[in-house]
Formats: structure tokens, C-alpha cells, sequence
């Protein structure tokens, strides 16, 4: 679950790479709605080290979504 962490290495393709006011959701590539898309359907794949890795990529899209919600 920890590995779900690399999907913030998108920020390093945004200018400035560190923005706090910034909702990371919609604005990185893999925090958007097709990559939430694709982290639902890994849930389907047989294997749990892929299903482990979409709970722990929708769940890191939910903190920071959360995040935005509070910040807003």
C-alpha cells in the first residue's frame, strides 16, 4: 500500500511542483478521473497485489480529495 505513494511523482510535471493551494485532483494526470477509472477496474483483476494496489491508489485519491474539499 505504501507503493500507492508513487502516483505523486505526476507533481513533478507541474510548474511549480509544489503548489499548496493547488487541488491535486484533476490537475495531475494520475489523480484524474480516467486514472480513478483505470484503479476500479484493477479491483477486478484475480490478483490481490493488484487489488491491494487500487485500494491504496483510490484511497490516496480520496485523501486528497478530501484535502481539496477542506481547503476550498
Amino acid at each position: 500500500m505504501v507503493s500507492t505513494m508513487l502516483i505523486d511523482l505526476d507533481h513533478l510535471f507541474a510548474d511549480p511542483i509544489f503548489d499548496p493551494d493547488r487541488c491535486s485532483i484533476g490537475f495531475h494526470p494520475l489523480h484524474s478521473r480516467w486514472a480513478a477509472a483505470v484503479y476500479v477496474a484493477l479491483l477486478a483483476l484475480p490478483s490481490w497485489r493488484w487489488q491491494a494496489l487500487a485500494a491504496g491508489c483510490l484511497w490516496h485519491l480520496a485523501v486528497d480529495a478530501l484535502d481539496c474539499v477542506l481547503h476550498a
